[in-house]
């Protein structure tokens, strides 16, 4: 039953999140059963050009490690301000989200061959991080039941975090520099005077993800109410 009660949970979650969540953990559990290995996973661009492993373009973004404390502390961040993002600002606006998480990956991807980088993962989650904390600057947060901050240092308290526990921030660092030219693209430059919106969603993908806005002045046939 509580089974049932957590997966009924989860179907609540938007969709995005709920796709990306999914793909991570079942990513992660494919490895912990030896069913897949870490050398299958990581961006490397000579096997994806040459030897057409295009796969690893997204795989590089779905593993974390091996379970552990790590793996956790990441899900859960993927898994809150994922669903932050996509409830609050994306609110009705999937494909402008989706759109977010493609360009994010294409720069990370671009920047990460001159750093040497095998994953992404975890400079996707501070992408998403900065960008929610970004666009709710007036939000208290409470790291870890320890310390209390106002939600636009939350990125750089991570990277102290990491950095505490003897990662490197290089990958931090990475994601947060994305996620500032993201919302430099799409919040700060529109509206400065003669800026314009950059990036642009497809037409196909707002028709394909988008829910169709209720027209107020509808008026229901008589069946329709019945």
């Amino acid at each position: 039953m509580a089974w049932q009660g957590v997966a009924a949970e989860f179907l609540q979650v938007p969709t995005v999140t709920r796709a990306y969540t999914a793909a991570c953990i079942l990513t992660t559990a494919a490895v912990q059963l030896d069913l897949l290995s870490p050398f299958q996973l990581y961006f490397n661009p000579h096997l994806v050009f040459r030897k057409f492993q295009v796969w690893r373009l997204i795989t590089s973004f779905l593993f974390f490690g091996p379970l552990g404390f790590s793996f956790f502390f990441n899900m859960l961040f993927v898994f809150r301000y994922c669903r932050l993002l996509e409830e609050g600002s994306f609110r009705g606006r999937t494909a402008d989200f989706v759109v977010m998480l493609l360009f994010g990956g294409v720069l990370m991807t671009l920047l990460g061959l001159l750093g040497g980088l095998f994953f992404l993962s975890q400079a996707l989650v501070a992408m998403l991080v900065y960008v929610w904390s970004r666009r709710s600057p007036s939000i208290r947060v409470n790291l870890f039941g320890l310390l209390t901050i106002q939600a636009p240092f939350l990125p750089w308290a991570l990277l102290g975090f990491s950095l505490l526990l003897g990662n490197s921030i290089l990958v931090d660092l990475l994601g947060i520099t994305v996620g500032h030219v993201y919302y430099f693209l799409e919040d700060v430059f529109p509206n400065q005077p003669g800026g314009k919106r950059l990036l642009l969603t497809p037409n196909f993908l707002k028709l394909l993800l988008d829910t169709p806005e209720e027209d107020p002045n509808y008026q229901p046939l008589p069946e329709e109410q019945q």
